[in-house]
C-alpha cells in the first residue's frame, strides 16, 4: 500500500485543486519513515556525488545558457545610462553601480556557460542562407560592453575574483560566438576580443599580479578562436548553395521555364534589394543585370553560380596565408574579382580582405597583451620573448608620457591598419583619460 493516501476524513495537511479540497492522511508511520530515510539517503549520496564533480552541471549546451542570459538582460532603457556615457577617466557613481547590479543574474548565467564542457551549438539552420536570422549577435556585443564596465567596477570595489570571472566569461562568450562558422559571427568575436583586451589595458594598474596571471591563464585556456578561413566553406554552402537550391526548386516546381525564371528574378530582387530600389553601392550588379548575363535562363543562372566554386577554393587558401604572403596574393585576388565577367562574383566576394585584416589585427593585439604581461613579470627580458605574430620580432616599446607624467607602456606593431599602425597603451597610473588605441592613440579623450 502507498503510505500516503488521499482522504477526506483524517486531515494532516490540505490543498485545493479546482473546487475540491483534498486532504493528505498518513496511513503508515513506519512505511513513511522508511521511505523518508531512503529518500534522504539518496539525496545525501547524490549531493556528495554532485559536490565531487564540482556541484554544477557541465554538460549543458552553452548556447542555451547564453539564450537565457540574453532573456535576463535588463531593458535598454534601464541601462541606457551605461551606453550613452564615456566612463574611461570618469568616476563611477551610485547610479552606475545600480545599473551594474541589474546585470548580476545575467553574468551568473555567463559564468555558468563558461564552465560547460560540451560543444556550443547555436542551433542555426544554415540552409536558410540569406534568410537566416542571427538575433543573438547584437545582444552578445552588448554583453561584452557591460563586461568591460563590470571589470573596472569590480576592481575598484576590491572584488578581483568577480572581475576575473566576469571578464573570462565574456571572453569565452566571444569565442563561442564564432562556433557557427558564419563570417559575421567571426567578426563579432573579433569585436568582443578587441573590446575586452582594451578593457584589460585601461585597467592594467588595477590588476594585482596574481589576478592578472589568472586572467592570462584563463584566456590561454579559452576555446580555440573561430577563424575566417573556416567561414569560407560556410559562406559557400549557406549562401551560394541556397541560391542553387532555390533555383532548382523553381525549375522543378514551375509549369515552364518562363515561370521558373520569373520566380528566380523575384527571389534575387527580394534578397539583393528588398525595397526594389537601385543598389546603394556604385557598380553593384542588379538582379536584372545578373539575369541578363545568364541569358535569361535558370540554367544560365546555375552555370554562373557553379563558376564561383573555383573562387571559393582560392579564397579558402588565401585566408590561411600568413601576413607576408597574404598581402600580395589578396591584391591579385581582388583584381580578379573586380574584373570578373560573372556578376554573381561581386555579390559573394566583397569582404574577405577586410575580414582577414581584422583577424591579423586582433591576433596582434592579443599578442601585445601577452607581451605587456611578460614585461610586468620580468621587464625587458620578458618583453623580448613575446614576438609580433606577423613580423616575428619584439614589439616596439616606449614609456608613454601624458601631460608630463609617465602613465604606462605603449606597444606598437608594424602591422598597418586603416588608422595607421597597430598600437596599444597599457595604463600603469590613474589620471586624465586618453585614447588607448586606434588612430587617436595617446590623444586626450574628449
Amino acid at each position: 500500500m502507498n503510505p500516503l493516501t488521499l482522504s477526506r476524513d483524517k486531515p494532516v495537511s490540505s490543498h485545493e485543486s479546482g473546487d475540491t479540497e483534498y486532504q493528505l492522511t498518513l496511513t503508515s508511520m513506519k512505511s513513511f519513515a522508511f521511505m523518508l530515510s531512503v529518500v534522504l539517503a539518496l539525496w545525501v549520496r547524490g549531493t556528495a556525488s554532485s559536490e565531487g564533480r564540482g556541484g554544477l552541471r557541465t554538460n549543458i549546451n552553452p548556447a542555451l545558457l547564453y539564450a537565457q542570459a540574453i532573456l535576463a538582460m535588463p531593458d535598454y532603457s534601464a541601462q541606457a545610462y551605461l551606453y550613452t556615457n564615456e566612463w574611461h577617466g570618469r568616476a563611477l557613481d551610485q547610479r552606475f553601480g545600480e545599473a551594474m547590479e541589474l546585470n548580476d543574474k545575467v553574468f551568473r548565467l555567463l559564468r555558468q556557460a563558461a564552465r560547460q564542457t560540451v560543444p556550443c551549438d547555436w542551433g542555426y539552420d544554415l540552409s536558410q542562407g540569406p534568410e537566416l536570422l542571427l538575433p543573438s549577435l547584437a545582444k552578445v556585443r552588448s554583453l561584452a560592453q557591460i563586461a568591460r564596465l563590470r571589470l573596472r567596477w569590480h576592481l575598484e570595489n576590491r572584488r578581483p575574483d568577480d572581475a576575473r570571472e566576469d571578464l573570462l566569461a565574456a571572453f569565452i562568450l566571444g569565442r563561442q560566438t564564432a562556433k557557427d562558422g558564419v563570417l559575421i559571427s567571426a567578426l563579432v568575436q573579433v569585436a568582443i576580443e578587441n573590446m575586452l583586451a582594451t578593457g584589460i589595458a585601461e585597467n592594467w594598474f588595477r590588476f594585482s599580479s596574481e589576478t592578472l596571471q589568472q586572467v592570462m591563464d584563463g584566456i590561454a585556456a579559452a576555446p580555440v578562436r573561430g577563424n575566417m578561413a573556416e567561414c569560407v566553406e560556410t559562406e559557400r554552402t549557406s549562401m551560394k548553395g541556397w541560391f542553387v537550391r532555390k533555383i532548382e526548386e523553381f525549375q522543378s516546381g514551375s509549369r515552364d521555364e518562363e515561370e521558373a525564371m520569373r520566380k528566380s528574378l523575384n527571389m534575387l530582387r527580394s534578397v539583393m534589394d528588398p525595397g526594389n530600389e537601385s543598389p546603394k553601392t556604385a557598380g553593384s550588379p542588379t538582379p536584372d543585370l545578373i539575369v541578363q548575363a545568364a541569358g535569361r535562363t535558370t540554367t544560365g543562372l546555375l552555370k554562373q553560380l557553379k563558376e564561383l566554386d573555383a573562387l571559393y577554393d582560392e579564397a579558402a587558401v588565401l585566408m590561411t596565408l600568413p601576413y607576408e604572403q597574404f598581402q600580395p596574393r589578396i591584391k591579385a585576388f581582388n583584381e580578379k574579382i573586380a574584373t570578373h565577367p560573372n556578376p554573381f562574383v561581386q555579390v559573394f566576394f566583397p569582404a574577405f580582405e577586410k575580414c582577414r585584416s581584422k583577424e591579423f589585427a586582433i591576433e596582434t593585439k592579443l599578442a601585445m597583451l601577452h607581451a605587456a604581461h611578460a614585461y610586468r613579470l620580468s621587464g625587458d627580458a620578458g618583453l623580448s620573448r613575446i614576438l609580433d605574430p606577423h613580423f616575428h620580432e619584439p614589439f616596439q616599446f616606449r614609456r608613454f608620457q601624458f601631460g608630463g607624467v609617465d602613465r604606462g607602456l605603449e606597444l606598437k606593431s608594424k602591422l598597418p591598419t586603416r588608422d595607421g599602425t597597430e598600437s596599444v597603451i597599457f595604463v600603469e597610473k590613474d589620471g586624465p583619460a586618453f585614447y588607448l588605441d586606434g588612430k587617436k592613440v595617446g590623444l586626450p579623450l574628449k
